[in-house]
């Protein structure tokens, strides 16, 4: 039976990986077991054997997130594999608010193969890439003659977007708890931190709902619009997150008959 215990897949995870690790080159003599042996694994990274031991146990041992960062060094975890040992730790990568590698360029062309409304917004939330149909629907945000490309800011700041999006003090609420959500993951941004000081000196509703801390995942629905040439739209919206750029969300709206 597959082992689901916390405690026994972190053990597994990493005894695995030590014994895919070459010997170090000053190791000599025949070894029994392949890898790394847990002393060397211990003085790599600055840990003693005792915790490497009681881990690859799967006992109950406190694991700072300093000495998994040095344990993941000394493993020569890839990021994936890195996250998966926080992860099984259940700690907080204190380098997970680092950006990943800029992969945004080659999805720039996404939006273009979706029928209907699409948009891709980056990490601020500022709109990167749209479709023809997107820019004829978000008029003073992604037609052509707005200045303005970032969603929070669009939707707090413009006079346009009260018009345009129906209900728009609940969908306002929301989009402020779900941008909550993607700010506490990554709390050392810079740029999202001055984005949201903006927002707060500007918007005192932007303020009034972020002092509130709600939090909510980004979901789904129908929206409906209040098009200034087309009147009443209704569409079903979906958010797509790209699995090598989580903080890019492609949005797409599926129109919707009534």
């Amino acid at each position: 039976m597959t082992e689901t215990s916390p405690r026994r897949l972190l053990a597994a995870f990493i005894r695995a990986h030590r014994e895919s690790l070459p010997p170090p080159a000053q190791a000599v003599g025949r070894r029994r077991t392949p890898g790394l042996r847990r002393e060397e694994l211990a003085a790599a990274a600055a840990v003693s054997v005792t915790w490497i031991t009681w881990l690859e146990q799967g006992r109950e041992v406190a694991a700072s997130a300093a000495a998994l960062v040095r344990l993941a060094e000394a493993l020569r975890l890839a990021p994936a594999g890195r996250a998966s040992l926080f992860d099984l730790a259940w700690k907080r990568d204190p380098a997970g608010s680092e950006p990943p590698p800029d992969l945004l360029p080659g999805l720039l062309n996404l939006p273009s193969l979706f029928r209907g409304p699409a948009y891709l917004l980056d990490r601020t939330w500022t709109a990167r890439a749209w479709n023809a149909d997107a820019a004829n629907l978000f008029t003073g945000w992604l037609d052509e003659g707005a200045q303005e490309r970032n969603l929070l800011q669009f939707v707090f700041l413009c006079p346009d977007a009260k018009r345009l999006i129906a209900d728009w003090p609940e969908r306002a609420r929301r989009l402020v708890a779900e941008f909550r959500a993607d700010y506490s993951r990554r709390p050392q941004d810079a740029a999202m931190q001055a984005l949201v000081d903006g927002l707060l000196a500007n918007s005192p509703l932007f303020a009034q709902h972020w002092r509130g801390q709600a939090v909510l995942n980004r979901e789904g629905g129908e929206r409906q619009f209040n098009h200034p040439l087309w009147g009443v739209q209704c569409f079903l919206q979906t958010t797509l997150l790209v699995a090598l750029q989580p903080e890019c969300k492609l949005v797409c709206l599926a129109p919707v008959k009534k």
